[in-house]
């Protein structure tokens, strides 16, 4: 039985004037998949990103969200984003923690935009879903890096989405810190979440997808981590998840 397609893109192409960003992109992403889209800093990778959002005008091929043209689709809240630098928050920013997991449910609210005991429920699971409940009560300028990255990522979490994009989102965040980020995603992936991370690191991220998509204005390659690594052995590492992995060996 084939698997639903979270994403489709057939021949995007997208120009800011006469630079050319994007040429002749196509490839997929099967709903469940953990997909690395990978390249160098210019490559087009966030632009790309904003097209499938619907943040740039397409204006060239065809994108679809579960099935859908993306000029048509509608049903944003299946859909969770973090962008870059979604951690530059000045120290003194007033908001805590529960209010900007809050924010994830107000965007969806109608008037008066309260939050109710439901609410409350909901926002507490989301904290608890990345391991930060217990900082509710904080602001969220005092938390480091690592810790506001978990927390919008509970922002996300709040709608119920089905994919999730994440946009360089360990920039600036130790090696450690990082390391725990990425096997949160992994959890929230085994829970049946789509993940598609955008990174230029390469080798931290192919222990965890298990697709990729490496992008340098054209498509330079697209495929499972074990056609990754025989493509590109020097930058591929053994992906965490063995079941997975085997599964995609065939």
């Amino acid at each position: 039985m084939e698997k639903e397609k979270a994403i489709q893109l057939k021949n995007v192409c997208f120009s800011f004037g006469n630079a050319k960003v994007l040429k002749d992109i196509t490839f997929s992403a099967d709903k469940g998949d953990f997909l690395g889209l990978i390249g160098p800093n210019g490559s087009g990778k966030t632009t790309l990103l904003k097209l499938i959002l619907g943040l740039y005008p397409l204006k060239c091929g065809s994108i679809k969200l579960f099935g859908t043209e993306i000029t048509s689709f509608r049903d944003w809240s299946r859909i969770g984003y973090i962008p870059q630098k979604a951690t530059n928050i000045d120290t003194i920013f007033p908001a805590t923690v529960k209010e900007v997991v809050a924010m994830g449910l107000l965007s969806r609210k109608k008037f008066p935009k309260t939050i109710n005991r439901k609410d409350d429920k909901e926002i507490n699971a989301a904290l608890k879903t990345v391991g930060m409940d217990e900082l509710r009560n904080k602001r969220i300028g005092e938390l480091s890096g690592g810790q506001q990255q978990r927390i919008f990522i509970a922002r996300a979490l709040i709608s119920k989405p089905d994919i999730l994009f994440l946009d360089e989102p360990t920039t600036g965040v130790d090696q450690n810190t990082q390391e725990s980020f990425y096997r949160l995603l992994g959890e929230l992936n085994q829970k049946g979440i789509t993940i598609i991370l955008i990174s230029h690191d390469i080798g931290k991220i192919t222990k965890y997808v298990n697709k990729i998509a490496s992008l340098n204005t054209a498509l330079e390659f697209y495929g499972s981590h074990s056609e990754f690594c025989a493509y590109d052995p020097e930058h591929c590492h053994d992906n965490i998840d063995q079941h997975r992995l085997c599964l995609d060996r065939g």
